[in-house]
């Protein structure tokens, strides 16, 4: 347990003598940047993805080395703490303190110069690992430590950390890879450090001044350590714990940049480093094995290395148990082959033919040993980025599994020496079992670097005195094996505290010199690797954590019918942070800032439900502020590899933030749209008159709310129901099939549900269509208005009970609206058989037509861009469509176009119309423009096909269309 003392030592280590209002006003009359000191933004950088929770003293968002420098000089001139953030992945409590936080990743994410002659590159610390890799590779070359966090993170927190990854193996640590740092002291002095020789050393000593003074301490230090070095520091190549003093030896070059790489941002700020780039082999493949079990896996690293790969992981049953029970990765998953653990073998090479050579050598001398695994080569570049995917989702996959006890870091790093990898896994194992714990067991097996999370209690004063008791018998365990507490991931809080078990007191001793050289102030992330918090102080949750309970409208069942432990699915892994690929999350990208991320929306609900730095509950601004430029896309509860769902979380929110309050106008004119629409349609003429005249649309959109570069969409003629109610009815006699006549395609593209009636009577099906008025109330969720949502589905459920209970599938042309009885009806009604079966019986055109239909679609010559809705693809499946459009032959291209940006009524508000074309401007519009005027454009949602006429004057089609299109071509061949 922590101690009073211990309490009281870290509150005088991080105190300061001035007010943080003071202290603020000075940091924005120095900065350029950003400056927040509101309980919001401390509140959202107040953890990291560790078990550790600090809310900061204020936050800078620098946006040069200037704003840096002078970030530092205010803080030293009232003795604050600074602490540097990148991606604010790290798993240790790093990049928690309380301390002014400069965020780096926002404006200082340059890179500066690549040179492929030197393989070097130059870069600021807040650049994305891919983004430099991308770059690299246009020479041929690459940066190898790669963490799964690769597409989010930055150099300076991998610098920081000392980060690894799959290609270690290839390259080595970050430390093995920096070649130069400048960088920044809390007394303000600016450095550039590299490796030192002789003659370099004499002429800096000779200058005299701070600098010589501390290369000439540091030289010391080495001297008199030297022998302790050598022999207390492991001999294995994921050594990442404590201080690289062995960087500070003769045989190391006396190399301070590299001595300083995984120091956690405790003695310097990273302003710019120039690291190693190395040879990237342009052809690449996959060897799985699989065997018995994991241990087994693990004894035969060895016998893999020989090979020399140049990647080597490994995983067992569990985390393929609990992807499959999380619905994650299930068909890359397939492609696994048999077994109860996996080594995966990356070769690379030149040409394809001699990294399957590499491959193919390997798995004939397997072929001969009597306990050969099952093999499964890949070659295809897609098939290997999936199973790629299954193992870089294994944080996420395993920290949230249904009904079961949330998992944590903590002993998620430590690394032994290769050759012991499966004795130590069963060691492990057992340690786990006699406490209790369960964790599944996975990583980097090649350098013999093991992950896991662990089903710690994290939250009473039993369940915390075990964790400190495991934690201290791991870290005996490990270091029996003459391992290391960690092997990529850093020290930190989350290790800080058992380092003297490592290295004893003497080499402890070297380390508080060390960060003194450089910090004799002690202000540099105090607390973490020299003389650290305790390993239960600061926890996120914590002995005193008492989860609120709370009446909400969604019930959560996913969740154990708890909004408090759905807002703790995210971990803080950052995936939401990524500026390319997928959907997620397209209102950071447009901004790059913290607070409108998934990430730090879901931080600022479990700060709301804490309530100590934010203390207005469900009527916080800062909570509000941070969910209004969330597009409520769902592109989190796919991409996000724990499920996150902050569209639901959002109507939450403000279903609570306006009872009884009045709402913003664009409320009652978007999320009462059927209703206006209704009374619309009775005089089309006359209303779309007023609202497409010019002078007269003006007016309109000024009363609805709505920014003047929009065009309000137009009302049909007629509308879709009154057409299907009025035609000739044909002759009834095959499967009936209701479809859903939603509020777009029936008031204003009734051509669309015209196509697919079309399209479904030509498939052999009996259309049927509810003539009553029914709404699913999609636009309800996107400002909170829950209870006439809920009333909305209880009457779609009451008025089709006859149909629903008869099994009858309902076709939904909008993805939305299929989403909700997919998604938000279940959640409002868990206990509903009828709300059950209508879900299971909900499905798109694409579904229906590929599940339950025996038709041939006609040929459909041409090319296509298509464009998945992003509910289509969070929450529903594009599977069918792809499917669908291979049958018609169309030469078309499935754009990974991100979210189109209007998001139903998001983009036709004033103060996100910006935000809006941002999105949109990523991938789709500019697709969308270069595509030839002949090129069909294929999207089901009615978003998306505004913001493409709006914003591009071309039309799109819905997939009825290009179907009814090919049928009307077929028959007037």
């Amino acid at each position: 347990m922590l101690d009073k003392a211990d309490d009281a030592a870290t509150r005088s280590r991080n105190a300061y003598h001035t007010s943080p209002s003071a202290l603020a006003r000075q940091l924005r009359e120095a900065v350029r940047g950003e400056v927040y000191f509101d309980a919001g933004t401390r509140a959202l950088y107040a953890t990291d993805a560790s078990n550790y929770r600090q809310p900061p003293i204020g936050v800078v968002v620098p946006r040069d080395v200037d704003d840096v420098i002078a970030t530092v000089a205010v803080c030293k001139h009232h003795s604050v703490p600074v602490l540097s953030r990148g991606g604010g992945t790290s798993l240790a409590g790093q990049c928690c303190n309380t301390a002014v936080v400069m965020d780096m990743s926002k404006y200082m994410n340059r890179i500066i110069t690549i040179d492929p002659q030197r393989q070097l590159a130059r870069v600021q610390s807040g650049v994305v690992l891919d983004d430099l890799r991308d770059a690299a590779e246009e020479h041929g070359l690459t940066f190898a430590p790669d963490p799964s966090t690769h597409t989010h993170n930055t150099l300076g927190g991998m610098i920081g950390n000392n980060s690894c990854g799959v290609h270690s193996v290839m390259g080595g640590r970050t430390s093995d890879n920096v070649h130069e740092l400048d960088i920044l002291l809390y007394d303000g002095m600016r450095l550039q450090v590299g490796a030192t020789d002789d003659a370099a050393f004499e002429e800096i000593v000779a200058a005299g001044g701070r600098r010589a003074e501390i290369y000439t301490q540091l030289k010391s230090l080495g001297d008199r350590y030297a022998d302790d070095i050598r022999k207390r520091y492991p001999d294995i190549p994921r050594r990442v714990s404590g201080y690289n003093l062995d960087d500070l030896l003769p045989e190391q070059g006396f190399h301070l940049a590299r001595a300083l790489v995984g120091s956690e941002s405790t003695c310097v700020t990273v302003l710019e480093a120039t690291v190693r780039l190395v040879p990237s082999p342009p052809a690449r493949v996959l060897l799985v094995l699989g065997y018995p079990d994991v241990y087994s896996a693990g004894d035969h690293v060895p016998c893999i290395m020989q090979y020399h790969p140049i990647g080597l992981e490994g995983m067992d049953m569990g985390l393929v148990r609990d992807m499959q029970q999380v619905r994650l990765h299930t068909d890359e998953l397939k492609l696994m082959p048999e077994g109860g653990g996996w080594l995966i073998v990356e070769f690379g090479d030149q040409t394809p033919e001699q990294a399957q050579q590499q491959a193919r050598t390997v798995m004939h001398d397997l072929e001969q040993q009597q306990d050969a695994p099952h093999m499964r080569l890949f070659s295809d570049p897609q098939e290997q980025q999936r199973i790629w995917h299954v193992r870089e989702s294994a944080l996420g996959a395993t920290a949230h599994i249904p009904n079961e006890p949330l998992t944590w870091p903590g002993w998620e790093d430590s690394a032994v020496p290769p050759d012991q990898v499966g004795s130590y896994l069963r060691d492990l194992r057992e340690l786990l079992e006699r406490y209790g714990y369960a964790g599944d067991l996975y990583g980097h097996f090649g350098q013999g670097c093991i992950h896991t999370r662990i089903d710690f209690e994290l939250a009473t004063d039993e369940g915390i005195r075990q964790y400190r008791s495991f934690m201290n018998d791991a870290a005996d365990l490990v270091l029996s094996y003459g391992g290391t507490l960690s092997g990529e991931h850093g020290d930190g809080q989350a290790r800080g505290e058992l380092l003297p078990r490592m290295f004893g007191d003497r080499l402890m001793q070297a380390f508080r010199e060390f960060k003194t050289i450089w910090d004799p102030d002690g202000k540099m992330n105090p607390g973490k690797v020299v003389d650290a918090d305790a390993i239960d102080q600061h926890l996120r949750l914590g002995r005193h954590y008492d989860a609120p309970a709370l009446d909400t409208a969604f019930r959560f069942p996913q969740d154990q019918n708890s909004f408090p432990h759905a807002v703790l699915r995210c971990v803080g892994v950052g995936k939401c942070r990524r500026q390319h690929g997928g959907t997620m999350c397209p209102s950071y990208r447009a901004t790059r800032d913290e607070r409108h991320s998934t990430r730090g929306r879901s931080r600022l609900l479990f700060e709301m439900l804490r309530s100590d730095v934010i203390t207005s509950g469900w009527r916080s601004k800062a909570v509000h502020e941070a969910l209004d430029l969330c597009l409520s896309c769902k592109g989190c509860k796919s991409d996000c590899p724990v499920d996150v769902d902050m569209a639901t979380y959002k109507a939450e929110f403000l279903y609570h933030y306006y009872k009884g309050r009045i709402r913003p106008r664009q409320a009652y004119a978007y999320g009462l749209i059927n209703h206006w629409a209704r009374y619309g349609s009775h005089a089309p003429r006359l209303v779309n008159f007023l609202t497409q005249t010019p002078g007269l649309s003006a007016v309109a959109k000024a009363i609805a709310g709505m920014p003047q570069q929009r065009s309000i969409p137009a009302f049909a003629p007629q509308t879709f129901k009154r057409w299907f109610a009025d035609r000739e009815p044909p002759r009834r006699s095959g499967q009936p099939v209701l479809l859903w006549a939603d509020t777009f395609n029936n008031y204003f593209h009734p051509h669309i549900a015209r196509a697919a009636v079309q399209v479904l009577e030509a498939a052999g099906f009996d259309v049927q269509v509810p003539q009553e008025p029914l709404c699913c109330g999609r636009p309800l969720y996107d400002f909170g208005m829950l209870d006439l949502a809920r009333s909305r589905l209880e009457r779609i459920m009451q008025v089709l009970h006859t149909q629903i209970d008869a099994g009858v599938p309902v076709v939904g042309l909008e993805p939305s609206c299929v989403a909700v009885f997919r998604d938000e009806l279940p959640n409002l009604f868990p206990d509903s058989q009828v709300a059950h079966r209508l879900r299971t019986q909900s499905c798109t055109l694409a579904e229906f037509l590929d599940q339950h239909a025996h038709w041939q679609p006609p040929h459909l010559p041409g090319k296509a861009l298509v464009h998945a809705h992003c509910h289509h693809k969070s929450v529903l499946t594009t599977e069918a469509d792809h499917h669908l459009l291979d049958q018609t032959g169309l030469d078309y291209e499935w754009l990974d176009s991100g979210c189109c940006g209007m998001a139903g009524a998001f983009g036709f508000e004033p103060d996100k119309y910006a935000v809006s074309l941002q999105v949109g401007e990523q991938v789709l519009l500019p697709a969308v423009r270069k595509a030839d005027a002949d090129t069909l454009l294929i999207t089901d949602g009615f978003s998306c096909r505004e913001q493409i006429s709006q914003t591009t004057g071309r039309r799109a089609l819905h997939l009825a269309e290009a179907l009814a299109l090919a049928l009307d071509k077929e028959a007037s061949s």
